[in-house]
């Protein structure tokens, strides 16, 4: 059996666990990331479903503490994390300051996995989640024209997916999402929980899957896409985003452009600790949008220009370590 490679430093392991957890969230596949745990550690990773199920208890707001901690943790031990992190901010153009709370936003994405995940599907969002915009939605639903909803990661973007489908899913229907399965059991277990919560139907990142967004929106649904992970070979275009080129999808605009739907900004902004979430949603008049003509490059720069407005917003809770400028990789 070949034995497979192990991190050099307890840093790197701690954060590469981390970044497991986030990237799959995210849909995202870390195919390197499996690949950097030994054996033994893969070995006792399905006790990992049994903590999350017991810190799916612990209130919310202790978990976001927790967060706090676990974020500053990893920004201590991790020369590579604080690095991609610094990097990335001085590129934006934005003040570090105003970015340096996102090291403990990142770990509050973390922890708030194990309620997020597990809690009962009767245990609802309502009081923890508030909206502002929520008008603009309903007016393109109502008006038959579809929804894509375009959400970067900012704040907690798996607690916006569900608030969505908990408030408009008894008036819309399901809100239809693509994800990649789980390529570990252990892993599997944890997020179908998430994936099978109420008004929430998920569809494979296949081509059937596409279709199915597009047969769902041209009959005037909606779904939600996260726009600025690095989609694999073949699936996106090169595209200025804070003033360097980063490799961009270009599903989301192909989808506006083939269905009418509307898109809409939206981000799902952390409040205090313990104070709950606020869900902005903002349409966006975009020609790239509406253009047939315009170039893939052109649809896709429009894309990573609003991921930056929704940046520049809350710079405090954007996933600044995520390495967004990485060459592509192949699809398998």
């Amino acid at each position: 059996m070949l034995a497979l490679p192990t991190l050099r430093e307890p840093g790197e392991r701690f954060s590469r666990c981390v970044q497991i957890f986030v990237a799959r969230t995210l849909g995202c596949v870390c195919r390197s990331a499996s690949s950097s745990l030994t054996q033994r550690q893969l070995h006792y990773m399905p006790a990992v479903t049994r903590i999350f199920q017991l810190l799916a208890r612990v209130p919310l707001s202790w978990m976001q503490c927790l967060g706090v901690c676990l974020g500053w943790m990893v920004w201590c031990v991790s020369p590579r994390y604080r690095h991609t992190f610094a990097a990335n901010v001085k590129a934006s153009g934005i003040p570090s300051h105003l970015a340096r709370p996102a090291i403990a936003a990142a770990g509050m994405v973390v922890s708030e996995l194990p309620w997020v995940w597990m809690r009962p599907h009767t245990q609802t969002l309502k009081g923890l989640v508030q909206f502002d915009g929520a008008e603009h939605f309903e007016a393109a639903m109502r008006a038959g024209k579809g929804v894509i909803i375009l959400s970067p990661h900012i704040g907690s973007w798996e607690i916006g997916a569900q608030a969505i489908a908990e408030k408009f899913g008894p008036e819309f229907g399901d809100m239809v999402v693509l994800f990649r399965p789980a390529r570990k059991a252990w892993l599997e277990s944890l997020v179908a929980n998430a994936r099978t919560r109420p008004f929430l139907n998920s569809t494979p990142t296949t081509l059937s899957g596409v279709r199915t967004l597009m047969r769902t929106l041209r009959a005037g649904g909606y779904t939600a896409i996260l726009p600025d992970q690095v989609p694999p070979m073949g699936q996106g275009v090169w595209a200025p985003f804070f003033g360097r080129n980063v490799y961009t999808m270009t599903l989301l605009a192909k989808l506006a452009q083939q269905t009418g739907a509307q898109v809409i900004q939206t981000w799902c902004e952390r409040l205090s600790i313990g104070q709950g979430f606020c869900l902005h949603m903002r349409p966006m008049d975009v020609a790239e949008f509406k253009d047939g003509s315009a170039s893939p490059e052109q649809a896709a720069s429009a894309v990573n220009r609003a991921v930056e407005d929704m940046v520049r917003y809350a710079p405090g809770q954007y996933l600044w370590a995520y390495d967004r400028d990485k060459q592509p990789r192949a699809e398998s």
